[in-house]
């Protein structure tokens, strides 16, 4: 056998030489590095990951892999076939004669040893990998000697077989300062070299020795190859050529945001409707012109970390991404990424993009990023990995890989990838570089991670050149260096005040006795009567004809007082069945024209309309329904909306009244920012309660979520309590200030709040424990995709025609196009009443726990309800994370 295949012909195209592929994915890493890229030792980044690039599949040289690969597929020579451990060895070899430093050396071995996996704990790998007993029988041998057993058997196999194409390899891979032959006879002493590169002896692991820089570096040579090397695999399998336009982003331009921008605020000028909007518009332009003309001087100092603190409805996004814009600019940067905590307000501010540069999320300027929208993710065990590659697709590596010049995405996309991330996660590692990146709502972050993210920001600052801007009402003091956007944000909260916080009784009775929380009853009474606290007056210009948006923590909470509410009112509408409605009539593709049709016949109906929303309504028609009540808010009717706390951030609703359940100050606060957002009255009204356990549950919903672990409400209670809430009414800028501070400091020192062993994960390169961690807390869920639609139907029985004949990427195909039709509910046992619950449901097909119902057919009927969504016997720890 002469030649050498990296991936191996078929029907339709022809086999991928081996020395083609090295070749073509270090030329891709020539367009995936930067030129200036540098690692921590101040090394060329670019000419370390070509190294690599060289030698990744370097293994795949044997007899052995070649007979798999083209004859039998059958593991006859098992222990001889894995091609990345001896990469690993020629890595470590070909950087260690080019004089790169042991760090670096080791991060190259570690990078190729595991182009096809996830990162491990570094030192610990390296170590077991390199250590080699002597004297000892084959059956007392580890896995680690058996597979440098395996190594050299792959070395001589190699050198009596394809010695022309080694030499070759080795002479690209060193630039001509080592050598085939220097490799093959010095691999017993590279061995040693490898091992001792940790600092490690037979005896104990030193991590000492690794930087805390060597994560972060591990990191930087393993996305960029698995980068280059998949789209090589991929575009091989099309025909398709390196080039460095494959990678290349579109810039969105200043020019034209600020132009949009421009035209906002003229047609703002020119329809005032009195002197609080003109104010607002006047603020929200002097707080983006302020923003602006600091980050010159930002700029100047090579970025960093800055923070952009403005209240609610001062129009952080668009003056968020003109400071992101405009820091790109000045620092020459590529991309931005805007990361946000939901995916229930990506759309929001993906299609706010699309308005302003008039495009898709299909080209090259703008991606939006999350769980319902990624690809598949491929198998990762090594001995499948080749077959994984050669099947992928370019065009949706590129996307989620974030070459598009922005990137709307989710903490979990961004936080997790820098975090022990997967295999394809690593992917989008190199659209980093150079990056600016906005936190919004950063507040959102699990407390868990409060300490973890500061130190991955600063890897991404330090390592990566990227510049992080966070931006929120309430910023949570995570990060101690970070330079304030805004000139004095203090009097744009006092000048912007919209709202008045009132303590409801049973708050009150929470802090002084944590006894008598508010019955469902009497807060259904509160809402319907206009009563802005347990006083039973009637708050100023907030008649019981206002829009209402109560928000509560659990979902079992928000069904009972939305039941409670409904059977108040005498002539209630609900919102979801004139959508269902509307929905079932006709099969409309247009989201903005069914929230039309559903406003425009609840506004002509005889009634108060009330909205129920959840995450057990599927992600589409939440979507739909909050659309649907910004327009009847709009239209000035008295809506009544009861939702979870999917609400809280970046819902462009205004509200007359809003009912807060008891919760952090934070989440307090971003309620509020959904009350009198533009000023339509002198002030709105903030009502926070204390409601009961709902459905006899031991717990209230606030100390049921807020108090497991660390207890929070104390602290927030307290913090109010302290800043005048015995009064029972204190000022928007005492709460969202003074307060806000307040609680973060004190949950920083007194409660030291973060995980002091996330930090230490990455200082010693632990890998394996950061895959572990995740931003949403892992609990089993089934996946029930609820059909409500003709076209929906079809895409169901479609998924089971595909699988009967075994069409199984149509099958993935498919299934992704009904995520937005999809609700995930979390399963706690086995044997719970939801796990019972959702058994008797068909699945999609024979290999998934995914399950589905139709709404239409009637043995179903008990699964769906057209106000509260998807029902199952619920527990309360169902709520919005």
């Amino acid at each position: 056998m002469t030649g050498r295949y990296s991936h191996p012909p078929n029907d339709v195209h022809d086999g991928v030489p081996l020395v083609d592929h090295l070749g073509d994915v270090a030329e891709r890493v020539g367009y995936v590095v930067p030129a200036d890229a540098k690692a921590p030792a101040g090394e060329p980044l670019r000419a370390v990951v070509e190294t690599l690039a060289y030698v990744h599949d370097f293994g795949k040289a044997t007899t052995y892999f070649q007979d798999y690969l083209l004859r039998s597929k059958e593991p006859r020579y098992e222990q001889y076939r894995y091609h990345a451990p001896l990469g690993s060895f020629a890595a470590y070899y070909a950087l260690s004669v080019q004089n790169f430093e042991p760090e670096t050396c080791l991060a190259g071995f570690v990078a190729v040893a595991k182009h096809h996996g996830r990162l491990p704990d570094v030192a610990a790998y390296v170590f077991s990998r390199a250590n080699r007993r002597e004297n000892v029988s084959r059956g007392n041998q580890n896995s680690a000697e058996l597979q440098q057993a395996a190594i050299a058997k792959q070395i001589q196999d190699i050198d009596e077989q394809a010695p022309e194409l080694a030499r070759e390899v080795f002479q690209n891979a060193t630039d001509g300062k080592g050598s085939w032959s220097a490799f093959r006879g010095s691999f017993a002493e590279l061995l040693t070299e490898v091992r001792e590169s940790t600092g490690s002896s037979a005896t104990a692991i030193n991590r000492e020795t690794l930087s805390e820089r060597c994560y972060g570096l591990v990191l930087e040579c393993w996305g960029s190859l698995v980068l280059a090397d998949k789209t090589s695999a991929a575009a091989a399998a099309s025909g398709a050529d390196a080039s460095a336009a494959t990678y290349d982003a579109e810039k969105p331009t200043f020019e034209r945001l600020d132009e949009y921008i421009g035209s906002i605020e003229r047609t703002a000028d020119s329809d005032r409707h009195g002197s609080r909007s003109e104010r607002l518009n006047f603020l929200r332009a002097e707080a983006r012109a302020s923003v602006l003309s600091n980050v010159e001087s930002f700029a100047d100092t090579d970025g960093g970390v800055a923070t952009i603190t403005l209240p609610t409805g001062m129009g952080k996004t668009l003056t968020g991404l003109s400071a992101a814009l405009s820091v790109r600019d000045r620092l020459g940067g590529k991309r931005v990424v805007y990361a946000l905590p939901f995916t229930s307000i990506i759309d929001q501010v993906v299609a706010e993009v699309e308005e302003i540069y008039q495009v898709d999320t299909t080209g090259r300027l703008l991606t939006a990023h999350h769980h319902l929208s990624e690809a598949t993710i491929v198998d990762e065990r090594d001995e499948n990995a080749d077959e994984a590659d050669a099947n992928d697709d370019v065009a949706g590596m590129l996307a989620e890989s974030w070459r598009a010049g922005m990137t709307v995405t989710t903490f979990v996309q961004l936080l997790e990838s820098l975090a022990g991330p997967a295999n394809r996660q690593s992917m989008k590692l190199p659209a980093l570089r150079d990056s600016v990146v906005v936190l919004d709502e950063p507040q959102s972050l699990p407390l868990d991670w409060w300490k973890l993210v500061p130190r991955l920001v600063r890897m991404l600052t330090e390592q990566y050149g990227a510049t992080v801007i966070a931006m929120t009402a309430t910023q949570p003091q995570l990060f101690d260096d970070a330079t304030e956007l805004v000139s004095t944000p203090e009097t744009y909260f006092e000048a912007t005040e919209r709202v008045q916080y009132v303590l409801d009784d049973s708050a009150t009775r929470y802090i002084e006795s944590r006894e008598e929380p508010k019955s469902y009853p009497e807060a259904a009474s509160a809402i319907v009567d206009g009563t802005a606290g347990g006083s039973g007056t009637v708050a100023d210009e907030t008649s019981a004809d206002g829009s209402v948006l109560a928000v509560c923590n659990t979902i079992d909470s928000a069904q009972a007082l939305t039941t409670h509410v409904t059977d108040a009112l005498s002539d209630a509408i609900s919102v979801g069945s004139v959508y269902a409605d509307v929905l079932e009539s006709a099969d409309r593709n247009s989201t903005d024209t069914e929230a039309e049709v559903v406003a425009d016949r609840v506004a002509d109906a005889e009634g108060r309309p009330v909205l129920h929303l959840s995450t057990r309504l599927r992600p589409v028609d939440r979507l739909r329904l909050i659309e649907t009540a910004k327009l009847l808010t709009e239209r000035g009717r008295s809506l009544v909306v009861v939702s979870t706390q999917l609400v809280e951030a970046g819902v462009d609703i205004s509200f007359d009244r809003v009912y807060r359940d008891l919760a952090p100050i934070d989440s307090i606060v971003q309620a509020a920012g959904r009350c009198n957002r533009s000023f339509e009255r002198d002030r709105g009204h903030v009502v926070v309660w204390w409601l009961e356990a709902p459905d006899e549950q031991a717990k209230t919903p606030s100390e049921a979520v807020y108090n497991r672990g660390l207890a929070l409400l104390p602290v927030a209670t307290e913090t109010l309590d302290d800043i005048g809430g015995a009064e029972g009414t204190i000022p928007e800028a005492t709460v969202s200030k003074t307060a806000v501070e307040e609680y973060y400091r004190r949950l920083h020192d007194e409660k030291n709040v973060g995980k002091d062993a996330y930090v230490e994960y990455v200082n010693d390169a632990r890998a394996d424990e950061l895959a572990e961690l995740s931003l949403i807390e892992q609990r089993r869920s089934v996946e029930v995709v609820v059909c409500r639609t003709t076209e929906e139907r079809k895409r169901v029985e479609a998924v089971r025609a595909a699988w009967q004949n075994y069409e199984f990427e149509t099958v993935r195909r498919l299934v992704d196009s009904l995520k937005e039709a999809s609700v995930s509910v979390p399963i706690y046992r086995s044997d719970s009443q939801e796990a019972q619950a959702l058994s008797g449901l068909a699945r999609l097909h024979e290999d998934t726990e995914t399950r589905w119902v139709d709404t239409r057919d009637a043995r179903h009927h008990s699964y769906f309800d057209s106000t509260t969504g998807l029902v199952t016997e619920s527990s309360v720890d169902n709520r919005i994370l």
